[in-house]
């Protein structure tokens, strides 16, 4: 069995619908993490490189990965797609949304590269003293993934301090909600990139999302982002 296979994805689901996020344990160990981490100076491994202030996003910088994908987030991201491919097709029915995903992400990502979606968007985020990542939602053509999930690579209180993950729930005629994700390394959060169902008293509603990173207080942060479409 997989790692991936081996969560229980029922219990995982009730968090996402309840919460618009659900937390997977040690999804990458600590030598693994370190692993990704150290790909960061290697700049062949990756298309681009963003340094966040220049575009207004908050502090810091991160990388797109280049086709192919390193081990493990080659593995990891089709196997997580297939267990979240069916939440949000149930997702979109319940807001009655026409789109549907295949099951199989290599078909999603024919989709994607026959809308002109041909750039890979796994990233690697470094954070460092007084960085931070503003409220957003990666969202980077036509098609999008409406599930992403991100790793935290860095110990909290060992390697950096600060840097929480951060939500953002904006409910119709109701002032913004936020949730802050505690995560050690090695754990990933699996969250809603744009909006989620929720049930009301007058139906199903859509409540939009956001997500970022607080203030790094003191240290470095490293987190890998694995989202499944792909941009122009």
């Amino acid at each position: 069995m997989s790692r991936v296979a081996a969560f229980d994805w029922t219990s995982l689901e009730e968090e996402l619908n309840g919460f618009g996020y659900a937390v997977l344990p040690s999804l990458l160990s600590e030598s693994e993490c370190r692993e990704v981490a150290a790909m960061y100076p290697d700049d062949p491994r990756f298309r681009s490189h963003v340094v966040m202030a220049r575009h207004g996003y908050g502090r810091g910088e991160y990388k797109y990965f280049a086709y192919p994908l390193p081990d493990p987030i080659a593995e990891l991201r089709p196997e997580l797609y297939a267990r979240l491919a069916p939440i949000a097709n149930r997702w979109n029915d319940r807001m009655r949304l026409d789109a549907r995903y295949p099951l199989e992400h290599r078909e999603f990502i024919g989709q994607c590269n026959a809308a002109g979606q041909t750039r890979p968007t796994p990233l690697l985020l470094q954070y460092g003293p007084d960085d931070f990542n503003c409220l957003h939602q990666d969202l980077y053509g036509d098609l999008a993934f409406p599930l992403q999930v991100a790793v935290l690579l860095s110990e909290p209180g060992d390697e950096f301090t600060g840097g929480e993950f951060v939500l953002t729930e904006q409910r119709p005629r109701m002032q913004s909600r936020a949730e802050v994700v505690p995560l050690r390394r090695g754990d990933a959060v699996a969250f809603a990139v744009h909006h989620r169902p929720l049930d009301g008293s007058k139906g199903t509603y859509r409540v939009n999302l956001r997500h970022g990173v607080s203030r790094i207080r003191a240290g470095h942060r490293y987190t890998l982002g694995i989202i499944f479409h792909d941009a122009k």
